[in-house]
């Protein structure tokens, strides 16, 4: 190991129970996507990127204009206002071919936390550290590889590496609900040869993910009283048929899938999320919409995939009485995920494998994710990325999430080895 790499790991190692503490109060933010704590804790960051004495860009984004783009990602949650930040570390070589730009990228925004009785402490967003875990909505998507990436760059930062390349910290709102933060950063001009995002993988490598289509279902039914609700028609039953294809959809589209997601038991989950229907206990429904997501297979354009879903809704429909007259409507809004895939001639998951073998991060898995996630607009700007970070993500977006802290520090000894990689050191 290199004089270098001793030093930063010994800052990330020096650094480790601020870092804790810096994760439990950033979770104590109750970022909502759309919420005004999305934005607060962007100008929190953006002070203490100041502070550790990064370049700091944090802007207010123009929405109006990025929902406009023609590739603009989707969204689902209305945001009044929203803001990117990038915290810079020079190198002395940036653009040129001995200095490469590596960046981070991490989403500060979470979802929701559901029913409050499903956790066992009062305060979902608490911050509490039990038996090596630290626990609170975001915890593990995706603040602690937030933090891990922060404490990296900072490390870099205090040894006084002379990084050839920059090494860049891309905070972004709105990756849950389709990657308004990403989309915006890369209009910005915000660039890198290579990218990590700290999603939660375990420490595993994921170079690779599904996409998720967000979409809805519109029935038409007829009203009557509940007393003569032979005379009317439930959209409600109506909707039946309708999931039963859905169901057989999915088992199609997920009779051979790529090697990467051997791993699942579904790889392309297609489901229903949300469904309302009816406005009065005591007559027929004549309207129900439903919202799902359908997963996009690796590779998989997106138009191939709305055109499987909308046909086999069609010929739902085309094989009953009712809805052949009156067919459901589907519609396309929301978040937008295509998959993404990490080019095959980069070596990134090569170098990342090796840091984290150089941190003591143990073995490794490799596989894909069966959710979307920014690493496709990424890798589609032509940005090499992939997914390592600290948590189970079969822990986000669940009641009691939480992340072990010993994985913050490994995956911040490991981000930090790779910047000594990928931007190289003078």
């Amino acid at each position: 190991m290199t004089d270098w790499a001793a030093r930063v790991l010994d800052e990330v190692d020096a650094a480790a129970p601020a870092a804790i503490a810096r994760l439990a109060e950033l979770v104590r933010v109750p970022s909502i996507g759309g919420s005004d704590a999305e934005h607060e804790i962007q100008a929190t960051l953006a002070s203490q990127l100041d502070t550790m004495g990064l370049e700091v860009d944090h802007w207010r984004l123009p929405i109006e204009d990025l929902m406009a783009d023609p590739g603009f990602p989707g969204a689902e949650v209305e945001r009044a206002e929203a803001w990117g930040l990038v915290g810079r570390l020079p190198g002395s070589g940036s653009g040129s071919p001995d200095g490469a730009t590596l960046m981070f990228n991490a989403h500060v925004d979470v979802v929701p936390t559901g029913d409050p009785a499903a956790w066992s402490h009062p305060d979902p967003f608490s911050g509490r550290v039990v038996d090596g875990e630290l626990h609170g909505r975001g915890a593990c998507d995706m603040k602690a590889g937030l933090v891990a990436a922060l404490t990296a760059v900072v490390a870099v930062r205090r040894a006084a590496v002379p990084l050839r390349g920059d090494l860049l910290l891309a905070c972004v709102p709105g990756e849950e609900d389709g990657g308004l933060g990403t989309f915006a950063t890369l209009r910005r001009g915000w660039r890198a040869d290579a990218c990590v995002l700290p999603e939660p993988t375990g420490l595993d490598l994921v170079p690779a993910n599904a996409g998720a289509l967000t979409f809805r279902l519109t029935v038409h039914g007829l009203a009557t009283h509940a007393s003569r609700r032979t005379e009317g028609v439930s959209a409600l039953e109506k909707l039946l048929p309708v999931l039963a294809a859905l169901d057989r959809l999915e088992a199609d589209r997920n009779a051979e899938v790529d090697p990467l997601m051997d791993r699942w038991p579904i790889a392309y989950p297609l489901s229903i999320g949300k469904v309302q229907a009816g406005d009065w206990a005591s007559s027929v429904p004549d309207l129900l919409v439903a919202e799902g997501r359908l997963g996009v297979a690796l590779d998989e354009p997106v138009e191939r995939a709305r055109r499987a879903l909308e046909d086999a809704v069609a010929l739902a429909c085309e094989q009953d009485p009712w809805l052949r007259d009156h067919p459901v409507l589907v519609t396309w809004w929301g978040g937008q995920f295509a998959s993404g895939r990490l080019p095959a001639d980069s070596d990134l998951l090569h170098r990342v494998a090796r840091a984290h073998t150089a941190a003591g991060g143990g073995s490794q898995d490799t596989w894909a994710g069966p959710y979307g996630s920014d690493l496709r607009l990424l890798t589609a700007a032509g940005v090499p990325t992939v997914h390592y970070g600290p948590g189970d993500s079969a822990l986000a977006h669940a009641a009691d999430e939480r992340v072990p802290v010993e994985e913050v520090t490994r995956a911040a000894r490991t981000l930090a080895l790779l910047a000594l990689d990928v931007c190289g050191v003078g």
